[in-house]
């Protein structure tokens, strides 16, 4: 099993089928709108616009696990999300990255060490994991790393289809 077969819904609560990202470079993103690093959605917006035509996408993930910050229904949090910073990338259902109704996809992700060679819980909001076109974790960057830190875009590269 792979990313690209874990149930889930999008935002709007329709299945997000994620098999159709098979073959594409994914950087996963657990998100928030109330956070200190909510400013990180212009830099993922930015990439997922960049790097769209090489087949990277961007899928934020909801979640309120981190200090209440994403309190709002999934219509509050397309609207901030649109309005505020524009994000266009696809965003899931909203979810739990950890403890006992830790979502599937998150499952899948946290046993993927940072570069500390770390890996377990997410530890905040805004971390980072880059799956590549076969559905390997390939990367996870912790919420300090900005989206466009030049070892995310490194890794980026190499994660993209060739």
């Amino acid at each position: 099993m792979t990313v690209f077969d874990v149930e889930i819904n999008a935002l709007s609560g329709e299945p997000a089928d994620l098999a159709r990202f098979r073959g594409k470079a994914l950087l996963i993103v657990n998100v928030a709108s109330k956070c200190g690093s909510t400013p990180q959605y212009s830099a993922l917006e930015s990439l997922a616009e960049e790097f769209a035509d090489r087949g990277l996408v961007v899928l934020g993930a909801p979640c309120n696990q981190f200090g209440g910050q994403e309190p709002g229904t999934a219509e509050e949090i397309a609207e901030f999300c649109a309005t505020t910073y524009g994000v266009t990338f696809p965003m899931t259902e909203k979810l739990d990255v950890n403890g006992p109704h830790r979502h599937p996809l998150f499952t899948e992700l946290v046993g993927t060490p940072d570069p500390d060679g770390d890996a377990g819980d997410v530890r905040w909001n805004f971390e980072k994991f880059l799956v590549t076109p076969d559905g390997t974790v390939a990367a996870r960057f912790r919420t300090p790393v900005r989206p466009d830190a030049p070892e995310v875009r490194e890794a980026i590269e190499k994660a993209l289809p060739h």
